[in-house]
């Protein structure tokens, strides 16, 4: 994906992971840290996701830090219903 920082085999630190993402629209394709709540699997995702909440379920890529500093989650894919 362009723009995203790819996770360092080397490392545990930013890893494919389940979550759930808190966002106005699905649109976006990068998060910050204290939008995404990781999980331990695709079903917890769905089962925690709330779309008319706007806590949708989702494959993430990260941590990474920006440039900026802040510690960012890249979207890998949507779980669940299409947008």
């Amino acid at each position: 994906m362009r723009g995203m920082v790819p996770p360092d085999p080397a490392s545990s630190v930013s890893q494919i992971r389940y979550a759930v993402v808190y966002v106005p629209k699905r649109s976006r394709k990068r998060f910050s840290q204290g939008c995404v709540e990781v999980v331990d699997s695709d079903w917890q995702a769905m089962s925690k996701a709330a779309p008319e909440q706007r806590r949708f379920a989702a494959l993430v890529s990260g941590p990474s830090k920006s440039s900026e500093g802040q510690l960012l989650y890249y979207l890998v894919e949507w779980l669940g219903e299409e947008p």
